[in-house]
């Protein structure tokens, strides 16, 4: 076996850390996370912004709960993301709607990490068109084939104000907007139609064209 490398994180700077955890944990599925601004509509405050993060999962189905985690900016301010969806308590809206990225949609998705000004739309600089939701304020994006409505239940924040510091966001979906056809009676998604891709370290993505089937809990060799 080769010899082992033991790297300790506290002797690291957080870049590095992000680093070795974009490049370890991989493929990353990808939230792209609609919101708006808390404020009257009309205004720069009740703009609509639109920002992809890797850091996202699933949590439970009781009440179906997924997370996704924008980081604070390098300054240690929040993103305009977590700004707009963290809960009302806190100055935000408390809702978001997370949209599925789609093969084809990967060029509009990564446009929509640039820095914009607080209340310029990734919706309008992407070329993207809103869709009003039925239960929340914030639009899904139309061209997404599947998007999580949702209510924010908390945010858990690891290092308040520290550039480059976590912040778990918990969110109740509480509507589902699909595509004609994608999900068929028995709630199965047909992944072929989903087309969703992943992120890898980088700049790197992949799809998820090339799948296979394994049984679980089955001793290898059996």
């Amino acid at each position: 076996m080769d010899a082992q490398r033991y790297i300790d994180p506290r002797q690291l700077s957080p870049q590095d850390r992000y680093k070795l955890l974009i490049g370890a944990i991989v493929p990353r599925p990808i939230a792209w996370v609609s919101t708006i601004g808390p404020g009257p509509e009309g205004t720069a405050a009740g703009a609509l912004n639109l920002a992809p993060f890797s850091f996202f999962c699933g949590v439970g189905s009781n009440p179906m709960t997924l997370c996704f985690c924008p980081a604070n900016k390098p300054d240690g301010t929040e993103k305009d993301t977590l700004r707009n969806a963290k809960p009302v308590s806190e100055g935000g809206t408390g809702e978001c709607v997370v949209n599925i990225v789609t093969h084809a949609l990967g060029p509009q998705m990564a446009a929509c990490a640039a820095e914009l000004d607080y209340g310029t739309s990734e919706f309008d600089f992407a070329h993207l068109t809103p869709r009003a939701s039925t239960v929340v304020r914030p639009p899904g994006v139309l061209q997404s084939p599947l998007s999580f409505e949702c209510r924010t239940l908390q945010v858990i924040r690891t290092n308040p104000g520290a550039p480059g510091g976590g912040n778990l966001l918990l969110a109740e979906v509480v509507h589902i907007v699909a595509s004609a056809g994608l999900v068929n009676e028995r709630l199965h998604v047909e992944p072929a139609l989903l087309d969703a891709i992943g992120r890898m370290g980088g700049s790197g993505y992949t799809s998820t064209r090339d799948r296979f089937e394994m049984p679980r809990g089955q001793q290898p060799g059996a």
